[in-house]
């Protein structure tokens, strides 16, 4: 299956496209019951994966390794991939889409900040020159044959965003984004200057941009909309409630009715990751 072509024919049809951030193979498999489409965010991997920061712990081998996983067990899924700075050196950037498109990646995210790297939606963020982040870029859209590449600037003056984004356009990276917009009115600016590039909107929680629907972000002409962190921020305030609520029981486990997942629902969900391979229902492992 030609993963790439697949996602960029997604994203130029007329609706517009969402990618949810996953951080593990458990968000993953909650994630496909709800949308086509995963991101997986360097801010989740490296939270989940390390217990740290999004701040240049991940290594790419691990980030690989990882998205192998996912493509096991979700053959038909779209699949963005974060990979930051391309792990610094153009040829390391080069050689993991070679590894990911190999796996049966559908895209990546490749930045232009420059180390130490940060979340897009902190501040500090400091930039490459334009002209160091495009000769990165133009070698990985060499090397990839299919894979979908997302341009991405970090920059934050106005002027700055707006050069970089008109020059991304004109490079043949398959969708733009610029991280951290701060107001509706920089998409519509960005999407003046970007012609008919397709355009990717970031949401996290409690981040820079604002909180923006489907449909609003259709009309503002975007593209593809990815959501970094519902999982991952849904988890943990999830897991925190449930063990204070453990405790404040004496260590006694609630009742598992309604809604609540207990061990037979969690089973039937792992199962599917099994099933999508074969069509077929596999034996019962509760």
């Amino acid at each position: 299956m030609n993963y790439g072509t697949a996602l960029r024919n997604e994203i130029l049809s007329p609706q517009i496209t969402p990618l949810i951030g996953i951080y593990d193979m458990h968000s993953a498999s909650v994630s496909a019951q709800h949308y086509d489409g995963m991101f997986v965010s360097g801010f989740g991997f490296a939270a989940s994966h390390y217990g740290l920061p999004d701040i240049g712990f991940i290594a790419w081998s691990d980030l690989v390794s990882f998205v192998q996983r996912l493509r096991l067990a979700f053959p038909r899924q779209h699949l963005l991939v974060d990979i930051d700075d391309g792990y610094v050196d153009p040829e390391v950037a080069c050689h993991v889409v070679e590894h990911l498109e190999r796996i049966g990646a559908s895209g990546v995210i490749l930045e232009d900040q420059r180390r130490p790297r940060k979340c897009g939606h902190v501040e500090g963020k400091q930039i490459l020159a334009l002209e160091e982040y495009l000769e990165k870029l133009e070698l990985v859209l060499r090397t990839r044959r299919d894979l979908v590449v997302v341009a991405r600037t970090d920059a934050v003056e106005e002027a700055e965003i707006l050069r970089r984004a008109e020059a991304l356009a004109e490079t043949d990276a398959d969708v733009l984004l610029v991280d951290g917009v701060r107001d509706v009115d920089w998409i519509r600016k960005v999407r003046k200057v970007i012609g008919d590039k397709p355009l990717l909107f970031n949401q996290i929680a409690g981040g820079k941009s604002p909180r923006l629907s489907l449909p609003e972000l259709s009309a503002l002409g975007v593209d593809v909309a990815i959501y970094s962190t519902p999982c991952l921020f849904a988890a943990q305030s999830a897991i925190d409630e449930a063990l204070s609520e453990l405790r404040r029981n004496e260590g006694r486990l609630p009742e598992v009715s309604g809604q609540a997942v207990g061990v037979a629902s969690s089973l039937q969900l792992l199962e599917k990751n099994i099933s999508r391979h074969h069509e077929r229902n596999v034996r019962s492992y509760a």
